[in-house]
């Protein structure tokens, strides 16, 4: 059964950083995309950032880059999502995803999520 825990929201003020992780566990992919969404109160799900796991390929919403980085972590299927400059629209509850193939398009495992509030 795949499981995928969220960590590290919280409440910050605007322009300040916050790191989330995700971990992973209960699978045996060896080709697979994690991913980041946010879902901001009365809005849809949107997408955020993804990596691919064996190439490390990154590709970002444009209403966080340059901002947000997403790193893979040195424990198997553990991603970071590190946010900087934070302001008040990037208020959301932010979800891990777990893609099977490396496209990061089609995600099949979700976490619980995470709050994240940015206060002005």
């Amino acid at each position: 059964q795949v499981q995928l825990v969220e960590s590290g929201g919280g409440l910050v003020q605007a322009g300040d950083s916050l790191r989330l992780s995700c971990a992973a566990s209960g699978h045996t992919f060896s080709t697979y995309a994690m991913g980041w969404f946010r879902q901001a109160p009365g809005k849809e799900r949107e997408f955020v950032a993804a990596i691919s796991w064996r190439a490390g390929n990154t590709r970002y919403a444009d209403s966080v880059k340059g901002r947000f980085t997403i790193s893979r972590g040195n424990a198997r299927s553990t991603v970071y999502l590190q946010m900087n400059s934070l302001k008040p629209e990037d208020t959301a509850v932010y979800y891990c995803a777990l893609d099977r193939n490396p496209t990061g398009t089609t995600y099949d495992y979700w976490g619980q999520g995470t709050q994240v509030t940015v206060s002005s």
